[in-house]
């Protein structure tokens, strides 16, 4: 995002006296030889130095797990990443005579030129192999600035490399973008954080951009500023018309209810019933179905439903009828569906909610903010699938030489598409699914964050070609990341647990190859409400009267939040 590139930033001699990575790095003396080959994986045996006078065996300095190493092949130079270190046989005691092994995983190549001398670019992907007992090294300084050069394409800068926090580390924009990608790490590893520098930075150079995050938990309405479009209840409209025939049945019969089926029924015909009264002598109606996005009048639906009860020969099967009316009218009468069913006066308003939506036209606002924390508990799924299956749908239907990109940020992702095909709601889990498969050729991009990446569907999760992976304690999360990740990136994966806040390993085609950095530092007032409870501040006082209690209640039966 600056106009530095790695060159101005590294290997200059005024730097070289502030930093120990180089200043003690004796890079032309080898570090280890090859002593076996097996694809990408390389094992090296380290040369060691004894300490003068006690003949305990002194590791090469910068050599550790993350490191960057060189090795010649006849037709060019191939680096890989340390991955483990290990000794074979250890001595009671550290001993000169001990065998220490390292682990590489290779990662690219820079191919000799046409006069014999090593190329200066660096290409992913190795198609020249070391032979046995040929030298390693470490990278040097200009090596490295080369292997995570500044992209020639659209880039945005995040953090810098680990270890050492000097090299400045690149995402690739439309490769990131448009190739879905994924945020995964436990609670407190910096995940929302993460998410929010990177939203920044790409739009900071990208201000016509048109984002849509679904924010479970009110984190993110300080994030952006007065670039963000808050939608909440209080001023979210998805009327009722907007759903499909799935989603109704969630919102006006519910999951597992008595006579469900016969309800659905019954729905199926009035709502089809509606919109054909709807539109009258406007124009045709053979075009429409329970799922056409055509408004009707609730009215007019729990008319259809009396004349359907009407029509019955026997009062005792009209018992779903009326459950079916009594649902829909306490929805009409609930204070917390405003957004939902609020209104005498039903107009066709898909083009302005779709404007506000997608941000279309931008004015200064390209990040649309969809805050679920006070939508009904049970609803939140509906709502999760509207949201997506509209954007899915614009982009579907929209003119492909105008058709705008956008990306969709899902927080909490293991909620909306879950791996167990028992648990989610349905709808929801096909439209994201959908997104994941087709949305590039649409222009929709796909962004999961998620602390619980075992609990995501595994073909989903598939999909995001670059991953976040940020600290992770759970064994059943790193395995899943393991998995979808490429192998030569394990090395780097082995150092989950141990990742501090802020660090994360990145794999996949965001970045030049896979890489171990730090994202950079937000301001306080730029993070997401994601802190902890201060609870040894808070416990220190009883600064909480009855006034509090009473003040709470109030809220919890008026159903206002404060966002504070």
């Amino acid at each position: 995002m600056d106009g530095t590139t790695p060159s101005d930033t590294l290997g200059q001699p005024d730097r070289a006296t502030e930093s120990p990575y180089l200043v003690r790095r004796d890079y032309a003396r080898a570090v280890g030889r090859v002593i076996s080959v097996n694809g990408a994986d390389v094992h090296g045996l380290l040369i060691t130095e004894t300490m003068p006078g006690t003949g305990v065996p002194l590791m090469p300095p910068g050599l550790q797990i993350g490191a960057i190493v060189r090795i010649a092949t006849p037709r060019s130079a191939v680096y890989g990443v340390v991955g483990a270190l290990t000794v074979d046989d250890p001595a009671p005691n550290a001993a000169d005579s001990e065998l220490r092994e390292f682990e590489i995983q290779l990662l690219g190549e820079a191919v000799h030129s046409g006069d014999g001398q090593l190329g200066r670019g660096f290409q992913r992907g190795v198609a020249h192999y070391p032979l046995l007992d040929e030298d390693i090294f470490l990278a040097t300084p200009d090596e490295l600035a080369h292997i995570y050069a500044r992209p020639a394409t659209s880039n945005v800068r995040v953090g810098t490399i680990h270890p050492d926090n000097i090299l400045p580390a690149y995402l690739t924009t439309d490769d990131l973008l448009g190739k879905h990608f994924a945020i995964l790490g436990s609670t407190g590893s910096g995940k929302s954080c993460s998410t929010a520098l990177i939203l920044r930075a790409i739009l900071e150079d990208h201000p016509h951009g048109h984002v849509i995050l679904l924010d479970p938990h009110n984190e993110y309405s300080q994030v952006f500023g007065e670039t963000a479009d808050v939608l909440n209840p209080g001023n979210l409209q998805l009327p009722y018309w907007l759903l499909n025939f799935e989603e109704m049945i969630e919102v006006m019969i519910g999951r597992g209810r008595p006579d469900m089926q016969t309800q659905a029924a019954i729905l199926r015909a009035s709502i089809v019933a509606a919109k054909i009264k709807f539109i009258g002598n406007k124009g045709p109606t053979d075009h429409i179905t329970v799922d056409t996005p055509v408004p009707f009048y609730l009215g007019d639906l729990l008319g259809d439903i009396d004349h359907q009860l009407g029509e019955l020969d026997k009062p005792e099967n009209s018992v779903p009828f009326l459950r079916l009316k009594s649902r829909i009218e306490g929805l009409r009468g609930d204070r917390r569906y405003a957004f939902m069913f609020s209104g005498l006066v039903v107009q066709d308003t898909l083009s302005t909610i779709m404007s506000r939506l997608l941000s279309i036209p931008v004015d200064g606002k390209p990040v649309t903010i969809v805050d679920l924390s006070g939508v009904p508990s049970e609803i939140v799924d509906v709502v999760v699938s509207v949201v997506c299956r509209m954007i899915f749908d614009f982009a579907l239907w929209s003119v492909p030489a105008k058709a705008l990109p956008v990306l969709l940020v899902c927080e909490e992702a293991h909620r909306y598409v879950p791996r167990h095909a028992e648990t989610g709601f349905e709808p929801t889990k096909r439209t994201i699914s959908r997104i994941a498969m087709e949305g590039r050729k649409y222009g929709v991009s796909l962004c999961l964050v998620t602390q619980r990446p075992s609990e995501l569907s595994a073909n989903i999760l598939s999909q995001c070609n670059t991953m976040f992976a940020l600290r992770m304690s759970n064994e059943r999360d790193q395995e899943i990341v393991r998995r979808a990740l490429p192998e030569n990136a394990h090395g780097l994966l082995s150092a989950l647990p141990s990742l501090r806040t802020q660090e994360a390993v990145v794999v996949g085609e965001g970045v030049a190859l896979p890489v171990r950095l730090r994202f950079n530092d937000l301001e306080p007032e730029n993070r997401p409400r994601s802190a902890s409870a201060a609870f040894s501040a808070r416990w220190q006082n009883e600064d909480r009267g009855r006034d509090f209690v009473t003040e709470t209640v109030d809220r919890w039966r008026q159903q206002t939040r404060s966002v504070i």
